[in-house]
């Protein structure tokens, strides 16, 4: 059988995101995004539970993200899972888990909804398989000085 990393989460980001180069000139955008799943415990009282995400965005994509996305915007990610180590400012190794995402599409919000004056099916995404991914923009092995 074969192997599959490949991850699709729909969320809200939790801050605005933050574009930066590395010391190489690659663009990078990273985010963090919130999902949130509710259920009914063993009480059958409601409950919801919330999980982090750190989100990195590559090469030409990096800008585009950093443009249109905003706290709060409901987004949809697809990427890959990629835990990478690193060393913080007081020289202690840290390993953290990211999605490194090649596509997302931006929810419309509801005061664009109302200002057009309805719901449009045809409203823009920004689809990076079809419009800017290159083999170059997903590295391989993610550079260790990607910024956080």
């Amino acid at each position: 059988m074969a192997n599959l990393n490949k991850v699709t989460l729909i969320g809200r980001l939790g801050a605005d995101p933050e574009l930066r180069s590395t010391p190489n000139g690659r663009a990078v955008t990273t985010f963090r995004m919130a999902t949130s799943e509710s259920y009914n415990d063993k009480s059958g009282n409601r409950q919801e539970t919330t999980e982090w995400h750190s989100v990195v965005v590559w090469g030409k994509l990096a800008p585009i993200a950093a443009e249109h996305l905003r706290k709060g915007r409901l987004v949809l990610v697809e990427g890959k899972i990629k835990s990478r180590e690193y060393e913080d400012r007081d020289k202690i190794k840290r390993k953290v888990t990211e999605i490194n995402a090649f596509d997302f599409w931006v929810h419309p919000t509801v005061e664009q909804d109302q200002a057009q004056g309805q719901w449009k099916d045809d409203r823009p995404s920004f689809n990076s398989s079809k419009q800017t991914r290159s083999d170059d923009e997903f590295p391989a092995e993610a550079e260790d000085d990607v910024p956080m």
